[in-house]
């Protein structure tokens, strides 16, 4: 029986033409050269970049969805601790 070289194991656990969401960390497969795209788990919205017509890579936040989730969330965070 022969043993996996480390090389082989990463290579098993890739995921090609995917990206992670920066927030919330959940895997997201954006559409073959899409500019952005918008994690289903969080709703925050990320811009993409294409190393080659099938690996993406995040190259950043949307900067106003981004900012109005963060804003809405700690009004109602807020909202939470009037309450109390």
């Amino acid at each position: 029986m022969t043993e996996e070289t480390t090389a082989e194991i990463t290579a098993r656990g890739r995921t090609i033409g995917q990206v992670r969401c920066m927030n919330c960390l959940q895997r997201i497969k954006p559409p073959a050269g899409a500019k952005s795209v918008k994690c289903p788990n969080c709703g925050y919205e990320w811009r993409l970049s294409w190393l080659w017509p099938d690996v993406p890579r995040v190259r950043g936040p949307v900067w106003e969805v981004n900012k109005r989730l963060a804003e809405e969330a700690e009004a109602e965070a807020k909202a939470r601790k009037g309450k109390k």
